[in-house]
C-alpha cells in the first residue's frame, strides 16, 4: 500500500437509484445508475452498497402476518414488550442471544444476537425501516459475499476494468454512543490492512496495528449517504489497494476472544 493512497480521495453518492423489489438484476442496475451519473467505473474503484437494496432484490422481506411465533419467542415478547412475530424472525436469523434486555422505563427492550453468520448486533440486523411493506420486517441476505462478488463480477464484465465492492449496514458498538456502516459482505476488498512488522515515522516496529479497510470504507460511505434520499450507492475513487479474496467473516472477532462473558 503506497502513500498515495491517503493523497487524494473522491467518494461520491450515486443518485437516482430505483426502488428495488424482488427479482431485480442489481447489477444492471448499479451499472446504469453509475453510466447516467456521469461516473464509469475506472479501475480500482470501490463500490459500497447498502444492505437493503440486495434483501429486497433476493426476498429478504417477510411480511409478519405470516409469521407464528414460538414459545420462546413469546416469553421474550412478553418480557421486552417487543411484537412476538418480529422475535420469532430475529430468533431465526440468530445462532445465539447474547443479550436481552429492557431498561426500567423503556417501552420495548433490545436483544443483542450473535447472527447466523456471525455478525454481533441488535436484533440480529433484522429491520422494519426503508421498506415499503408496512407490517413486514427485513433480514440480511443468505449469503451477502456471494451477493457482491456476482455484483462485482458482472459489473467487472461491463465495464472492462478491476473494481471492488462492499456491503454494508449500520451497526452499533460497544461502549460507543450511535450507529455507523460496517462491511458485511466482500468482493475482491481487503478486509484489513496488516501493518505487523512495518516501522512507524519514528522507526519502530509496529507489532499489532492492522487496519479494518472495509469497515473504514463503510463507515466513510455513511458520510454521504442520507438514509431518506434513497442513496444505496456510493462510488471510492483514488485508492491504491491491492484485489484480495478476503471474506467478511475475517473482520469478525472469535468467540474465545471475548472478554466480556
Amino acid at each position: 500500500m503506497s502513500d498515495s493512497m491517503a493523497s487524494s480521495l473522491c467518494i461520491t453518492a450515486i443518485p437516482n437509484v430505483p426502488d428495488i423489489v424482488e427479482g431485480d438484476d442489481l447489477a444492471a442496475i448499479v451499472g446504469d445508475c453509475l453510466v447516467a451519473s456521469g461516473h464509469m467505473p475506472v479501475e480500482g474503484d470501490i463500490l459500497c452498497v447498502a444492505q437493503k437494496i440486495f434483501s429486497k432484490a433476493e426476498g429478504c422481506i417477510y411480511p409478519l402476518s405470516t409469521i407464528t411465533p414460538s414459545p420462546e419467542a413469546l416469553r421474550y415478547a412478553e418480557e421486552l414488550g417487543k411484537d412476538p412475530r418480529k422475535v420469532e424472525i430475529v430468533l431465526r436469523e440468530s445462532a445465539e442471544v447474547v443479550r436481552a434486555f429492557r431498561h426500567p422505563g423503556q417501552s420495548e427492550g433490545t436483544m443483542i444476537c450473535r447472527h447466523r453468520l456471525g455478525f454481533i448486533s441488535a436484533n440480529a440486523a433484522v429491520d422494519e425501516s426503508n421498506i415499503a411493506e408496512t407490517d413486514a420486517a427485513m433480514t440480511l441476505p443468505p449469503d451477502p459475499d456471494a451477493s457482491v462478488v456476482a455484483m462485482r463480477d458482472a459489473l467487472e464484465a461491463r465495464f472492462g476494468c478491476r473494481i471492488g465492492v462492499v456491503m454494508t449496514d449500520t451497526f452499533g458498538r460497544p461502549w460507543r454512543i450511535a450507529q455507523v456502516n460496517v462491511a458485511i459482505g466482500l468482493a475482491g476488498v481487503p478486509a484489513t490492512l496488516r501493518e505487523q512488522g512495518n516501522e512507524d515515522a519514528w522507526g519502530r516496529t509496529m507489532k499489532v496495528t492492522e487496519a479494518a479497510f472495509a469497515d473504514e470504507l463503510a463507515a466513510a460511505s455513511g458520510l454521504v449517504v442520507k438514509k431518506a434520499a434513497k442513496t444505496p450507492l456510493v462510488l471510492f475513487r483514488g485508492l491504491d489497494w491491492s484485489p484480495s479474496r478476503s471474506k467478511a467473516e475475517d473482520l469478525l472477532r472469535g468467540k474465545q476472544e471475548d472478554m466480556f462473558r
